[in-house]
């Protein structure tokens, strides 16, 4: 099939390569001229595992391409995806103004029927408001529908190609036709193919990444609840996780979730209750309690060195929101970088792909170390951060010889209560006891 994808961000790149991997021609289109040479020269713009292997296999072969010209670039398409950034206004809407705007250009170009899809996370409606748009400039035949993405970065690769569900939303038959066709190949093992109405698909999406942020919230929680009470926050996941209404996954307690869609998502829907005169009183609160647990470890840090921060040098291991990926949006590092500044102590940071993102945001507010040995040197205390997979067993002799003290402060649970113990540091996670 012949596929245009709007938008070379993270979704639509991912959605364009994987498509153009099982046979099919598409064109990426983005105003970012520097972006789409780079795109076209065999320079990935993103960090996602696996990804790069596919995008230079495809631009060899020729099924995958990359414009600036929008009339160009949807010409020969029988499928236009939108995966155009949605980012929140300051009242927490998500902001319609790309997907809109280029909409309305749709409008004035379109010659044929095709079919319009929004990839993008929108509000309930905006399907409508797509079809409106178009429908300034344009009086024949098309279709608008609703396909979310399920994406998360660090394996969106395998999330695309073995997609659990894909939800579709749309009212026509032939539409529904078209992308049946598109997805046939992704769900050959029997995994669903959900149609429903492109109100519901909307929905859909906020909903699931909503549940999920419910779901982190609630175990920290349990773990604040945990340190209080005495009791260890590992074994109570692993007793409530077993239960399978329940899961195993999201269980795991931490310093809050970042990214670019929990935080977003979430405020979206709770902005789409509002509107409607709904208080969502759970999604309330699991914002509050996410923003207030990404300093869950700075109370800590602070009654260890006697409320008394200034001139302190901290090592802080991970950057990016979560493993596997250069995103630091929302990243609880940065709140606590800004914690620790602001109360007189410097900083030494390390992260496997997130450093050049960081700089580019702090600047010289915060010491790059080169690995994350080098960042412990002269530091009063070690801060993890993210849980890259390096950093679950690290050379602890090095860590001990290179940090003034024993002192770990662990906002992802990475390390055993005991076997730290047995080595003699100072130890501080979430939702277990102090080791000394």
């Amino acid at each position: 099939m012949k596929i245009a994808v709007i938008g070379t961000g993270y979704v639509g790149l991912v959605t364009g390569t994987c498509f153009a991997e099982t046979g099919n021609n598409v064109i990426c289109v983005d105003i970012d001229v520097t972006k789409v040479q780079k795109l076209t020269n065999g320079e990935i713009t993103i960090y996602e595992p696996g990804l790069e292997k596919l995008f230079l296999r495809n631009l060899k072969e020729d099924r995958l391409n990359f414009t600036t010209d929008l009339t160009e670039g949807i010409k020969d398409a029988e499928i236009i995806f939108l995966a155009l950034p949605t980012p929140p206004g300051e009242d927490g809407s998500a902001d319609l103004k790309y997907i809109l705007g280029v909409s309305e250009e749709l409008g004035k170009i379109l010659t044929d029927y095709k079919v319009i899809v929004d990839k993008s996370t929108v509000p309930v409606g905006t399907a409508a408001k797509v079809k409106a748009a178009i429908e300034k400039n344009y009086k024949g035949e098309f279709d608008v529908v609703s396909n979310p993405e399920f994406l998360r970065e660090g394996v969106a690769v395998d999330d695309f190609m073995k997609p659990d569900r894909v939800v579709i939303g749309a009212s026509s038959e032939r539409a529904r036709n078209v992308m049946g066709q598109l997805y046939a190949p992704f769900v050959r093992q029997g995994n669903p193919v959900i149609y429903m109405d492109e109100k519901s698909a909307e929905l859909t999406k906020y909903a699931a990444n909503s549940f999920l942020a419910t779901k982190i919230s609630f175990m920290n929680e349990i773990a604040q609840l945990c340190e209080l009470l005495g009791a260890d926050v590992d074994q109570v996941r692993k007793g409530v996780g077993s239960d399978e209404r329940i899961g195993r996954r999201f269980l795991f307690p931490g310093i809050g979730y970042g990214g670019s869609c929990f935080p977003k998502d979430v405020q979206a829907l709770v902005k789409s209750s509002v509107e409607v005169n709904y208080d969502f009183q759970i999604l309330n609160a699991v914002m509050d309690v996410n923003e207030k647990q990404k300093l869950h470890l700075m109370p800590k840090i602070n009654a260890y060195f006697n409320n008394d921060l200034k001139g302190k040098h901290f090592a802080l291991w991970g950057l990016a929101f979560k493993p596997n990926t250069d995103d630091i949006r929302e990243a609880p590092a940065l709140y606590m970088i800004d914690e620790l500044v602001k109360a007189g102590a410097t900083v030494s940071v390390f992260d496997p792909e997130a450093m050049n993102n960081v700089k580019k945001l702090l600047g010289d507010k915060v010491e790059y170390a080169e690995n994350q040995y080098a960042a412990l040197n002269n530091a009063d205390a070690l801060i993890i951060a993210t849980e890259w997979n390096e950093f679950r067993t690290p050379d602890f002799l090095k860590i001990v010889t290179s940090l003034k003290n024993k002192v770990i402060f662990d906002g992802r649970n990475l390390f055993e209560t005991k076997a730290i113990k047995e080595l003699g540091f100072h130890y501080e996670s979430v939702g277990r006891a102090t080791v000394n």
